[in-house]
């Protein structure tokens, strides 16, 4: 038996509600041209991976059926939210700046996972960068109501 542990996964179709991840909600924000929030200094970091390699680490599991273990999925870079909120802010052409709240109580200060055995066990790795990812999802939430 073999499971996959994700990194913080984003993409098109992530719904910016609820417990929605913050790539959807500055999204949404940042194309209606109204102020993202951000918690804290915005030095935290996280590992982003684009729903698509995610799928493709899925479909590589599924051809590799001796596959056992825990497995990581992720992209072993760490970007914290300010970074996050400028490259957001690029790809859907917001002028702004976020505002800044006080930190959430017991918020994680870093995540970042190596997908090294993801590799050598799936021949796996991410292939979209966080830049053409945001791209695509912020053209995605551009492009529906």
């Amino acid at each position: 038996t073999a499971a996959l542990r994700l990194a913080n996964v984003y993409g098109p179709r992530q719904d910016p509600h609820g417990e929605a991840g913050v790539v959807a909600i500055f999204s949404q924000k940042m194309l209606a041209n109204e102020q993202p929030t951000i918690f804290g200094d915005g030095g935290q970091t996280r590992d982003y991976v684009y729903v698509g390699d995610v799928v493709a680490a899925f479909l590589s599991l599924l051809d590799n059926p001796a596959a056992h273990g825990a497995i990581n999925i992720g992209t072993a870079i760490e970007t914290d939210v300010n970074e996050l909120a400028r490259l957001i802010s690029e790809a859907a052409e917001y002028d702004g700046q976020p505002n800044y709240a006080p930190a959430k109580p017991g918020e994680q200060r870093r995540s970042v996972i190596s997908y090294q055995r993801a590799t050598e066990v799936l021949g796996w790795q991410p292939k979209v960068s966080l830049e053409a990812g945001l791209k695509k999802t912020v053209d995605w939430f551009a492009q529906t109501p």
